[in-house]
This record gives structure tokens, sequence and C-alpha cells, in this order.
């Protein structure tokens, strides 16, 4: 089957979209609001786009609550404060970050009502979650706005906190020991890296080697 992306609704099209494109990396994004209280919240649609700059983007999606605010709290946050941490989340803290999914009203802390701690950030005023084995502090390179009130969220890594135990003084960092999850398909469904298998890249000589064989 094929389809026109024109001719199909926009939850039409989030249906495919998150049917085929997976398992997506999750940022629980911690933002603060104008009162200096913390928010945390989880998105799909984020994937990293370049290392020099380093950057990263967030589809936000248009708020679906009824108190009339047009944008989340997290869309709100970075446009108020330009500055948020992109937490990764592993297997550990998957119902965490699940509770911080929540419609919560406005106040809620989130971090705290899911049993989350933070931990100060080195470079900006928004705390990071404890909990994470990777956090990027980021500042907000550029925020495009969408149809359906949504939002396309750039930020600049700033920092970056990878978990003591889990990186070499090489840099090589333990993949396994990051154990982190994915996100697959409906309301409910992840997955996991645990499952891994190699492919090398092969440079020419390689392949035409490999043909001949």
């Amino acid at each position: 089957m094929d389809f026109s992306a024109a001719d199909l609704s926009p939850d039409r099209v989030y249906k495919l979209l998150v049917s085929t494109v997976m398992p997506r990396p999750i940022a629980l994004v911690s933002t603060l609001n104008a009162d200096g209280i913390a928010n945390a919240a989880p998105f799909s649609f984020f994937n990293v786009f370049s290392n020099a700059p380093p950057l990263l983007v967030i589809g936000i999606e248009g708020n679906k609550r009824e108190d009339g605010r047009p944008y989340k709290d997290t869309a709100r946050n970075i446009a108020e404060r330009g500055e948020f941490v992109v937490n990764l989340v592993s297997h550990a803290i998957v119902e965490p970050m699940v509770i911080c999914a929540i419609d919560f009203p406005d106040g809620v802390n989130e971090i705290a009502e899911a049993g989350l701690t933070t931990a100060p950030s080195k470079q900006i005023a928004v705390p990071r979650i404890a909990e994470s084995p990777v956090s990027f502090e980021c500042r907000t390179f550029n925020i495009v706005d969408l149809p359906y009130n949504r939002k396309l969220v750039t930020g600049e890594i700033l920092h970056l906190h990878i978990r003591d135990g889990l990186i070499d003084d090489k840099l090589h960092v333990d993949a396994g020991g990051l154990d982190l999850v994915g996100r697959m398909h409906g309301s409910a469904w992840y997955s996991t890296t645990r499952d891994r298998f190699e492919a090398p890249r092969m440079t020419v000589a390689e392949w035409q080697a490999k043909k001949k064989s």
C-alpha cells in the first residue's frame, strides 16, 4: 500500500510514522517554569543531528489539554528560558518516565511525582535527572513553529554527563551498561538495546574483494 501524506489527517500520519520509524530514542526533557518549578516530559520525536556544533532536535506536539494553553509545559518553558536538559531513558527508569508523561496540572513537579531526583547542571540553571545514565545540557538554538501548535526545538549541547563507569579515558562508551530503551508503536510498547549485531562498514576495495570471494 502507498499513501499521499496530504490525503491523510495528522492523526493518521502520526499512526503510520510511529508504527514504522522505530525504535526511536527517548528524550526525557527537564525544564524549569517561570516560578522555578521543575518539569519533565518524554518525547520520542527526537535525535541528534550534528556534532559541530553539537545539535539535537525534539518535535513537541500541540497541547491536548482543555485548559486553553496552546503549548505543552515543556515547549513553553523552553521558549521562556531558552535552556533545557535531555536525559536519556534506561530500562531502570521506564516506569518513572511513564509517570512523567501523565498530564498533571500546572505547578506539579513530575520529577518528584515519579520518584526521580535532580542533580545540578554545570552550565545552565535547569537541573538534570540524576537517575539518567546520560544527560545533555542544552541551550536553545532555534524553535520552528509548525501547524497544529507543534514546535520543532533544536538545542545546542553545552555539556554532557555520562555516568561514571560507563565511559573510559578513550571515550569508549559501554552501550550495554547504558541499557537504553527505545519507543515502539502503540501506546505502551518499548524495546531495549540488548539485542545487538555488528555489520562493519566496508571500503570499496573490501567490497570488491568480497564480491570475488
